[in-house]
């Protein structure tokens, strides 16, 4: 009698333990180690790690049309300033204080033309602005021949004239890049124009005084 009174509690018991059983065996599965943010992105299609490495060069290449003729007219601009800074830096009896400004113009603008070359190649564009653009502030043919046969005190004084022409120029050219242009490297060379050469122009109407 005892047996058959205890059969219906010794099958609910084991139910249960099969139950209890059943609820140990499935709870391993979500213990797994989290993913870190890291690992899941580099989970995911296009956000492995190399992620910020691919985007630096798509961020470089980032340009629009303001961009490109910054560059292009920036580049012949510069080289002309280079060019009459040579002259100088070439010719006898020049007033130390010219030549010496001579010598940081070239030094400053000779680099920036070799970084908006790289510019150009990089965003895949020509190196020559299209016809109908032009350069504000550059000299003409007649003026570096005058320029070139100046000698002494007239030619230090022609020089700093035509040079804050040049530079008044290359800070509008500058200032309209900074306005309409997209690439931050493009943008942040025309804010170093604007602040060198607006103190270059100050310094130079300072020294035409003292001449």
């Amino acid at each position: 009698m005892m047996n058959t009174k205890f059969l219906p509690l010794s099958a609910t018991a084991i139910a249960g333990a099969l139950a209890l059983a059943g609820c140990s065996t499935s709870s391993p599965a979500p213990s797994a180690t989290p993913s870190s943010p890291a690992s899941s992105a580099s989970s995911m299609p296009g956000m492995g790690p190399g992620m910020m490495s691919s985007s630096a060069p798509a961020a470089a290449t980032e340009h629009n049309e303001a961009d490109t003729m910054f560059a292009q007219g920036m580049i012949p601009h510069h080289e002309q300033a280079v060019e009459m800074s040579e002259m100088m830096l070439q010719k006898k009896d020049i007033p130390a204080s010219v030549t010496d400004l001579a010598t940081r113009i070239k030094a400053a603008q000779a680099p920036e033309i070799e970084t908006m070359t790289g510019w150009l190649k990089t965003w895949n564009e020509s190196a020559t602005m299209g016809a109908g653009h032009t350069m504000d502030g550059m000299m003409g043919a007649g003026d570096m021949k005058r320029l070139e046969a100046a000698q002494g005190t007239e030619a230090a004084k022609l020089f700093l004239t035509q040079m804050v022409v040049h530079h008044q120029g290359a800070v509008r050219m500058a200032q309209t890049e900074m306005s309409q242009g997209k690439n931050a490297d493009a943008i942040k060379l025309s804010k170093d124009i604007v602040t060198a050469q607006e103190a270059e122009i100050k310094e130079m109407q300072e020294l035409l005084a003292t001449l």
